[in-house]
């Protein structure tokens, strides 16, 4: 039995320094469960936490940990490909001069000893073992972890203004990194930080001024995805022309000093030489920004920036604390403030060049484009200007190639060319609206609730099941009634034109059920079932017997005398393959084949068949069930990578091509109907369902060569892929 007692005791350890980790689960890996345990000990625990989610390459973990000069790196991986995956983690930190960075790593069993051991002889700092859990503890490993990196960083940046300057941009940047810690910490040369901020200052007039872009507003308000959105459009307008940097700032925990940097979860569009992103936390500024803020601007315009991005963290109504320290702000909110009066509580409206009204597909964002344009014009002063004429803008970051948020960045562009920002002749084509258009909406305003309307549909389902049954009762009470009174010779005429009105008030769906009724009591009564398909008729035994002999049946149906009762189990159960019973189309199973599940998948496509016709060898019917690797899965192509390579074949069959497929399920005649395919797919799904039917398209026009000795005319092609197809 497992003593848990030692860890039941353990208290988080409290680290001397600012220890910060990168977290993250391996490529093509979506178990994220246990890497969001961890981080949020680590943070309960006093450490800065950059978290990057599921599915992250080693090249995004490594440069996300250069750039945030983090003392360590957690990963979870559990879909294999481990091995490669982590002594590639370990080689581009030696190669980019992050030797010093700790690497730990944990995969539950998926990690065996053997490998566990190799990896901690090629230099990863620990993988922790279920062993370690059941002995340590969940806060125990993670103690363990912040206590190998509590360390100061500060001491290892450089003491010069200089390593700022170099022509070498890799050392460059891992230099600014080192130097925005050692600001952060306090610990930089007084000397080296005034001539920083000297260096900075000359830097903020024409002709070689670096403008900052402040970026602020409420939690929740989707200002990680809108910066993300904006970078994307730098990027695609200018070709890659600008370098910018991105200083994303995100709330400490006042409690226990630690902190969620999150921010990077949603930045798809940084991983660029070009780009350079750095996350901040408040500490104990008591404000949306670091103390540190303005130093670090000044490092990374010195740096050689041509765009200094700031995203502070969530705010309130009275906060404006970036202003002073950008040359052009933007407030991001979303339809959901209020009251329109509200509106007059918010000082950023006092203070922002444009504002962004995020999440434009919310129910009542156009009422709240209106009133905030009018709320900006009324504190402006603007009355000279039409309303729609304010920098204001409805956008949806959540949106592919949103129209709102390009109408932003146009705007936007001119504002910082006049701080000083270079711009080329922009590729993006002009647009003419200032919010996102209609329509385009991923779920659009009237269906948000589409959840509750399947459960509003369903429960009203029922209370009409439950009136019709109370029909049902009622119209047979009223016959039986009729039936009495006639057996006693009592006048009974009266009741017909009640059985007629009740008989009216039934759906006729409720009463073809019950008409039917007697039919298929007696299509279940008898030892097979019959029923043709496509004029043929096909016979299910319905009753199966035991080993001892007890005959027993399939399908035993109720036996309700009260047709309200009967009602109510044919519209709510009913018997197999009629609705609700929905599992299939057909009421029974094919008989007299063998339901085995042919189960195969690992390597490439020829080994995976290989095992496909062995398993079905001599079986009647084949029901081949596929299994894909990860790569595969994720809808990528295999590759040579390290962190790719180790996941290729692993846990499934690694399938890129329409060849792939094809030799996959060689051997099968994919039309034959004893013939079926499952395959366990996620996002893929559509171009491996168009690779099957095309597999399925050549094979039959191969078949036609083969019997014929030529190839089909075009007409015959036709008619071949309309027959597969139908």
């Amino acid at each position: 039995m497992t003593d848990l007692s030692i860890a039941a005791k353990l208290v988080p350890y409290k680290p001397r320094h600012k220890v910060r980790f990168v977290t993250a689960t391996s490529l093509f890996d979506g178990h994220d469960a246990s890497i969001n345990i961890m981080r949020r000990i680590l943070q309960a625990t006093g450490a800065e936490v950059i978290h990057l989610g599921h599915n992250r390459s080693v090249d995004e973990i490594v440069n996300a940990a250069l750039q945030e000069d983090a003392q360590g790196i957690a990963v979870s991986s559990y879909q294999g490909g481990h091995v490669e995956f982590f002594k590639y983690m370990i080689d581009l930190l030696k190669a980019r001069g992050g030797e010093n960075i700790k690497v730990f790593g944990g995969g539950g069993g998926v990690i065996v000893p053997a490998e566990m051991e190799e990896l901690h002889d090629y230099g990863v700092a620990h993988l922790y073992s279920v062993e370690d859990g059941q002995k340590m503890g969940l806060q125990g490993m993670i103690n363990d972890m912040v206590m190998r990196c509590d360390h100061d960083l500060s001491k290892r940046a450089p003491q010069e203004l200089k390593a700022l300057e170099v022509a070498d941009g890799a050392e460059r940047l891992r230099n600014l990194a080192q130097i925005i810690t050692a600001l952060e910490n306090g610990a930089w040369p007084e000397k080296a930080k005034k001539a920083l901020l000297e260096k900075a200052a000359t830097l903020s007039s024409a002709p070689t001024a670096v403008p900052t872009l402040g970026i602020t507003g409420t939690g929740g308000a989707g200002k990680s995805s809108l910066t993300d959105e904006l970078i994307r459009r730098f990027r695609l307008d200018q070709d890659d022309a600008q370098k910018i940097a991105v200083i994303s700032i995100d709330p400490s925990r006042k409690r226990t000093g630690g902190a969620l940097l999150g921010d990077r979860i949603r930045m798809n569009a940084i991983q660029h030489p070009s780009i350079y992103m750095r996350s901040l936390a408040t500490r104990d500024t008591g404000s949306e920004i670091s103390k540190a803020l303005p130093d670090v601007i000044a490092a990374c315009k010195v740096a050689g920036f041509d765009l200094i991005v700031v995203e502070t963290s969530g705010i309130g109504q009275g906060d404006a604390a970036i202003v002073p320290l950008v040359d052009v702000s933007l407030y991001v909110m979303t339809p959901e403030f209020g009251a329109a009066s509200q509106l007059e509580k918010i000082d950023m409206l006092d203070f922002a060049d444009f504002v962004a009204i995020n999440k434009f597909d919310r129910r009542g964002a156009s009422d709240a484009l209106r009133d905030v344009r009018k709320q900006y014009q009324r504190n402006r002063e603007r009355f000279g200007e039409k309303p729609d004429d304010m920098p204001v803008f409805g956008t949806m970051a959540a949106r592919f190639n949103d129209d709102g948020i390009t109408a932003l960045y146009q705007a936007l562009a001119p504002k910082l060319a006049e701080r000083g920002l270079k711009f080329a002749r922009g590729r993006l084509p002009a647009v003419t609206v200032k919010a996102s258009s209609a329509g385009r909406a991923i779920v659009p305003a009237d269906r948000v609730r589409y959840l509750a309307e399947i459960a509003d549909t369903l429960r009203g389902y029922h209370r009409h099941v439950a009136e019709q049954a109370t029909l049902a009762r009622e119209r047979q009470s009223l016959k039986t009634a009729k039936a009495i009174f006639e057996a006693c010779g009592k006048q009974a005429r009266d009741f017909d034109e009640l059985i007629t009105w009740k008989d009216g008030q039934l759906t006729p769906h409720a009463r073809k059920l019950l008409a039917m009724w007697p039919d298929m009591k007696k299509a279940y009564a008898g030892d097979e079932y019959v029923v043709k398909i496509r004029d043929k008729e096909i016979r299910t035994g319905l009753i199966y017997e035991t080993l001892s002999g007890t005959r027993i049946r399939k399908v035993v149906l109720p036996r309700f005398e009260d047709e309200g009762e009967l009602l109510k189990f044919l519209m709510r159960e009913n018997v197999p393959g009629s609705f609700p019973y929905t599992a299939g189309v057909f009421a029974f199973k094919r008989e007299n084949e063998d339901p085995t599940r042919m189960f195969a998948g690992e390597g490439d496509a020829f080994r995976t068949n290989k095992r496909f016709l062995k398993v079905s060898e001599g079986m009647p019917a084949k029901r081949l069930s596929t299994a894909f690797d990860s790569v595969t899965l994720y809808g990528c192509d295999p590759d040579p990578r390290p962190d790719i390579y180790g996941k290729v074949g692993n846990s499934g069959v690694s399938i890129a091509t329409l060849d792939d497929l094809k030799v996959l399920y060689s051997g099968f005649d994919l039309c034959d109907p004893a013939t079926s395919v499952s395959m366990t797919i996620n996002g893929p799904a559509p171009m491996m369902l168009a690779m099957f039917l095309n597999a399925a398209i050549d094979q039959q026009i191969a078949k036609f060569v083969t019997d014929n000795n030529r190839q089909p005319t075009e007409d015959e092609a036709e008619k071949i892929r309309e027959w597969t197809l139908s």
